[in-house]
């Protein structure tokens, strides 16, 4: 039996930034999901009225 993985929404942004880096560059692997956690990062740090 196997044991469902467990995401936060957290993960679920890092993964969909990700996934965009990759299929809109030449960016891939690791490096796409280093570079989703710094843009989220960068967005997040944007104020709520701003966004």
């Amino acid at each position: 039996m196997t044991t469902p993985t467990l995401s936060t929404p957290y993960e679920k942004r890092v993964a969909l930034v990700a996934d965009v880096i990759r299929d809109n560059s030449k960016v891939g692997g690791k490096a796409a999901d280093e570079l989703a956690v710094h843009v989220l990062h960068a967005l997040d740090s944007i104020p709520e009225k701003m966004r």
